[in-house]
């Protein structure tokens, strides 16, 4: 893409909402619009050098192992050593120590267009309680400018939250100009994402999905080494998956239950089923469909929370059925119009979860119930088993000399870390997002002293608030702080 064509997205696609958005707030027209800065990720500077020194480091890889002080050296985009200390001369210095380093946290599955509608439905019981919040009502309002601020809004929350990469479900795709705010926007953002494109599931819509994935390619991922990367997010569609597979795309899919199961199978029997594909929640599945899993070498994630919250599937997440198997899946916020967009609290949920499952069994009197899983191994699902779903295992996931440079600097001398006497435990069962210092993603410091760096509040809640009333009033519903549930909106 040239940099007149950029330009011309830039001036073009926002203009309106965020001049509105900005008159409200006080902020100029020029003002608001430097929010929008799509300059396609602009490359980093081979030579530059960032040393982080003197931290706790959890590296995530076996070879590598732990180091109770040590230093991190990034040159360029990537990890280049790991030792007890390096020697920083010339270097940019980062101050790690009474820190914890490990690498950044994935979230294997969100559905980020919906960031604007965070907490709106906390008591949600049921899918079709979801449902009515998002995809039966406010999603059909949704303009070009409102996918761009909830995947903008995403991006940076996940910084904040020391998640690195996210897989982005965009089950919300109405027009091209639509998947093009929304690719632009976590560009923007700055995280590393996985920009998984599929169709509404209500309202019109322009009907250009899948044959604009082809566009979509060819306009922003010309190259595989760049920040954000494209995908399909369908169900066990053969029609649609045939596209994928022509254009070299992974495929993500919402999976649970038998009757998906069922429409998985006569995929599988083609040889259709692989590891370029990655299955949402998979929660109350038979056997045979672990076994497809298994023989495919397909890779999962896990929901804690939005399973118990929306009752799907078994009402607990996959995790003992995944391990059972052999499987490390990965860990997936799903959403925020429920909850947080917190992956400590996924690893908490996922902890505690497997911890009652065990016990349980034994209460009820299983010989043989399933081992207690360790905090070690919840933060695998949340590195580097969230890589392995995002496909970007050989990347990140792990620090490791020779991948990404995707770190995150926990601060273990806060009042509610301190003393750490376990980083482990520290980080999976205890910090939360105040102790985020540092995040580093692909060599770029994205926040640093525990600021986003580059973030304009002030014009990014005013383009949050402008969304918000068009869509608030597109429905009609009239926010009600204190509701137990949503009413029924259209």
């Amino acid at each position: 893409m040239t940099t007149e064509t950029r330009m011309s997205r830039r001036g073009a696609l926002m203009t309106g909402a965020t001049i509105a958005a900005a008159a409200a707030a006080g902020v100029g027209p020029a003002a608001a619009e430097d929010l929008r800065r799509f300059d396609g990720q602009a490359a980093v500077d081979p030579k530059h050098r960032i040393v982080l020194k003197g931290g706790a480091i959890i590296s995530m890889d076996a070879k590598i192992g732990d180091l109770a002080k040590g230093d991190v050296l990034i040159e360029g985009t990537k990890i280049s050593a790991i030792a007890p200390d390096i020697p920083a001369a010339g270097a940019q210095v980062i101050d790690a120590a009474n820190c914890i380093l490990m690498p950044g946290l994935v979230d294997s599955h969100r559905h980020s267009w919906e960031a604007q509608l965070r907490r709106i439905n906390p008591n949600s019981p049921t899918l079709a309680d979801y449902s009515n919040a998002t995809h039966l009502s406010f999603a059909k309002f949704y303009r070009p400018q409102d996918h761009y601020v909830g995947n903008y809004l995403t991006a940076v929350g996940c910084i904040d939250y020391g998640i690195t990469c996210v897989i982005d479900n965009s089950h919300n795709s109405r027009s091209a100009a639509h998947s093009d705010a929304a690719i632009e926007a976590l560009f923007d953002g700055g995280v590393r994402a996985v920009h998984a494109s599929g169709p509404p599931s209500a309202g019109d819509w322009d009907h250009q999905w899948p044959q604009d994935l082809a566009r979509l390619q060819k306009k922003y991922f010309s190259s595989p080494n760049q920040l954000v990367t494209l995908r399909m997010f369908s169900g066990p569609i053969r029609e649609n998956w045939e596209v994928a597979r022509r254009l070299g795309l992974r495929i993500t899919t919402e999976f649970q239950g038998p009757q998906q199961a069922a429409l998985l199978d006569p995929l599988a029997a083609a040889k259709l089923v692989g590891p370029d594909n990655t299955f949402n929640h998979c929660g109350a599945l038979p056997e045979r469909t672990w076994q497809i899993f298994l023989d495919s070498g397909a890779n999962i994630n896990v929901c804690p929370r939005s399973d118990a919250q929306y009752a799907l599937g078994e009402g607990v997440c996959a995790l003992q059925h995944a391990w059972d198997h052999g499987i490390k899946p990965g860990f997936s916020v799903d959403n925020e119009t429920s909850y947080s967009g917190d992956m400590f609290m996924e690893m908490r949920m996922a902890f505690y979860i497997q911890r009652a499952i065990a016990k349980n069994r034994t209460f009820l009197g299983d010989r043989n119930p399933p081992k207690p899983l360790m905090v070690r191994d919840i933060l695998y699902c949340a590195t580097m088993g969230g890589a392995h779903c995002a496909g970007l295992d050989d990347k990140i996931g792990s620090l490791t000399p020779g991948k990404q440079a995707d770190v995150v600097v926990i601060r273990t001398d806060d009042l509610n870390l301190y003393p750490s006497n376990n980083a482990l435990g520290t980080v999976v069962q205890a910090a939360d997002r105040g102790n985020v210092d540092t995040v580093i993603i692909g060599g770029r410091v994205r926040k640093y002293r525990g600021k986003v760096v580059d973030l304009d509040i002030r014009k990014l809640k005013a383009m949050i608030d402008e969304s918000c009333g068009h869509l608030f009033t597109a429905v009609g519903y009239k926010p009600n702080i204190f509701a137990e549930l949503l009413p029924k909106l259209s």
